[in-house]
């Protein structure tokens, strides 16, 4: 399959202070803060939703193509993920804005002062799929994770127009968008990706109960936290998929974005739903037993056998047979 993957393009800028916000602010004087903060640790990441799920789709031998805007600061970013299967001719480099950028400072009592700059990626809305389509010689599935609200309406109104089928992901940006625009991105999708409050936080900004929801999109795959997945289907009864065991907690951002990319892989292997699920599964445990989101390794003999040890011997086997050795 020829999967393009659109969404935010960012890095993540994270700092440590060695002391407490708190004592820091005179309440008096609150009307006029100037602050500076001597900051222990610096540590930047590579992040935004679409580069995290196409790095995964990667690591597991597809070449997934990434749909994007970011700055001329890319280019480190870029190589990167080349080297690990992406296909980056696709994105959009802005003449003037700078890739977006996570900043925040956290102390030590998990306080956090953060700012968002959205920077080339409002510019996500200037990029047409037909061209990235000629390109790769059609497209097979789209997936329009949370990005430029403006660009995400263009991007599945776009897909509808020409016929690529598409699969919703608007996470992070349901907060913002407004019902219309949701029942724009979501309508006539043949996949929705959400968590447990987004599914409920579509369902009232649109004003559709579950039932109607899922007779406008083709399968709808809600996740679950530590309880896994579940896959629904009008007509069918739901697919329930446990996690697989984690050895470790240690951090848990891009788990869902990894959730995406393995079950995006099964698709692409014509595995069955359940089976594509429990990929995904076993992908993002990867993702949380490693700080970062793009910094796991895919050993394929060990990452069979807790496959196994999850899902069993014949799950395994249709997986085997797709995972570059």
């Amino acid at each position: 399959m020829r999967i393009a993957v659109a969404g935010s393009i960012a890095t993540d800028h994270l700092m440590t202070f060695p002391g407490r916000f708190a004592d820091q602010l005179v309440a008096e004087q609150l009307h006029t803060v100037s602050l500076s903060f001597l900051v222990d640790t610096l540590d930047i990441r590579r992040g935004g939703v679409a580069p995290n799920i196409a790095f995964g789709m990667g690591v597991l031998g597809l070449r997934p193509i990434l749909v994007g805007a970011a700055g001329a600061d890319f280019a480190e970013y870029r190589s990167w993920l080349e080297r690990n299967n992406v296909d980056c001719d696709s994105v959009h480099i802005s003449e003037t804005r700078h890739t977006a950028r996570f900043m925040c400072t956290t102390d030590e009592d998990h306080n956090q002062i953060a700012s968002f700059y959205t920077g080339a990626m409002a510019e996500a809305r200037s990029i047409e799929l037909k061209p990235i389509a000629d390109r790769v010689g059609g497209l097979d599935l789209v997936l329009i994770g949370a990005d430029d609200p403006q660009g995400m309406v263009r991007h599945t109104q776009e897909c509808r127009t020409r016929g690529y089928a598409f699969a919703a992901d608007p996470s992070q940006q349901l907060a913002r968008l407004e019902g219309d625009d949701i029942r724009d991105i979501v309508d006539g999708a043949a996949y929705l990706f959400t968590n447990e409050y987004e599914a409920a936080l579509i369902e009232s900004k649109t004003g559709w109960d579950a039932d109607e929801l899922l007779g406008r999109v083709g399968t709808r795959i809600t996740t679950l936290g530590s309880k896994g997945v579940r896959i629904e289907r009008k007509g069918e009864a739901p697919i329930l998929v446990g996690c697989a065991k984690e050895e470790a907690k240690v951090d848990p951002t891009g788990v869902g974005d990894a959730f995406r990319a393995g079950f995006l892989a099964g698709l692409s292997w014509n595995l069955e739903l359940e089976r594509a699920a429990q990929l995904g599964c076993m992908l993002a445990t990867l993702v949380i037993e490693t700080v970062g989101t793009q910094e796991y390794e895919l050993r394929p003999t060990a990452f069979l056998a807790r496959f196994e040890a999850a899902y069993g011997a014949e799950a395994t086997a249709d997986v085997r047979a797709h995972l570059v050795k």
